[in-house]
């Protein structure tokens, strides 16, 4: 615990999502304390065609409650 998910395009290397996966778990252990033991990132490519139905409706517009971040596209942009 904490585990985190990054859902991205197609096309980042191995190299680039251990890169950002690092990058992740410095900033977890900045922010929030956690021990590094204790940080998992998982990166998984989700293609555009799939990108509203997959992550935009069902994890973002559709859980504002949780969405400290939001994204500047989209409906929830507009409403900012």
């Amino acid at each position: 615990m904490p585990h985190v998910i990054v859902k991205l395009y197609p096309g980042r290397s191995d190299a680039q999502k251990r890169e950002l996966s690092e990058a992740i778990a410095r900033a977890v252990m900045d922010s929030v304390g956690s021990a590094e033991r204790s940080i998992s990132v998982s990166v998984e490519d989700v293609s555009p065609d799939d990108w509203q139905a997959r992550v935009y409706e069902p994890e973002i517009a559709g859980r504002p409650d949780i969405l400290f971040k939001k994204p500047g596209y989209g409906r929830l942009a507009e409403k900012s």
